[in-house]
């Protein structure tokens, strides 16, 4: 089997350590005139041109974005997206494809892509739209939170306690009270009203008791600790943020 292209910017252009993309494209023309012209605005690119070599090179290495042809022979683009989704990794995947209709982009997006671009397009407008995804990656903050001896991992959704001995280990959370969590985690330090919560992770038409934002908060003060919740009265809950 050939091996896959890797494209490089030559020394001394862009920066010194570019982003990294992969391209998957069964049309072999269409990704080489691709990967030229994001090596010219100073990426690195590699190309593979069918799924399941698209999945393994995306699972081994470590890119900043892939580009992913939906059509592809073997492994098609939404299932090596889901796979990637599946197995955690949230790198961006800007989805080709020569379909055009609302089910098939609702079914890209679905899968887990960020965005969507149907051929044939504009090379300009796929270059804008890698870079908007790039900067909306830079731009992101960081999915793991520390709270003490607290991990706090929102996009693997996991709760590890990083204590010594026999008191470390995950911290096993239902759907609801992660959420929850996730409310106080990513704002620790601030006061988060109980109205706030409600609309999160509940949503604006939830009609129930609102105390059911006690319920939860209860519930996690027994599994992550009873300090690290405060309520303030007349106000809602803060995650307390320990230095």
């Amino acid at each position: 089997m050939r091996p896959h292209a890797s494209f490089h910017p030559p020394a001394g252009d862009a920066s010194r350590h570019p982003c990294r993309l992969l391209i998957v494209e069964d049309e072999k023309r269409l990704a080489l005139s691709l990967a030229k012209g994001l090596m010219a605005e100073g990426y690195a690119v590699d190309v593979v041109h069918d799924g399941a070599e698209g999945l393994r090179r995306a699972t081994e290495g470590t890119y900043d974005l892939i580009v992913l042809d939906i059509m592809l022979p073997g492994l098609n683009g939404y299932r090596v997206c889901s796979a990637l989704r599946a197995a955690g990794d949230d790198v961006p995947i800007l989805m080709l494809t020569a379909k055009d209709g609302e089910y098939d982009e609702a079914e890209g997006l679905d899968t887990g892509a960020d965005d969507y671009l149907t051929k044939p397009f504009s090379y300009v407008v796929l270059v804008a739209r890698v870079k908007a995804l790039l900067r909306r990656r830079a731009a992101a903050p960081s999915p793991v939170h520390r709270v003490g001896d607290l991990k706090v991992d929102t996009a693997a959704r996991r709760v590890v306690r990083e204590a010594a001995g026999q008191g470390g280990g995950e911290i096993v959370l239902t759907a609801k009270e992660f959420a929850v969590l996730e409310q106080l985690v990513v704002r620790a330090g601030q006061v988060v009203s109980k109205a706030e919560i409600l609309d999160h992770v509940w949503d604006f038409a939830y009609e129930g008791d609102p105390n059911i934002v006690e319920v939860y908060v209860s519930a996690l003060r027994r599994k992550l600790g009873a300090h690290l919740i405060t309520t303030v009265r007349g106000a809602g809950y803060r995650l307390e943020a320990p230095r």
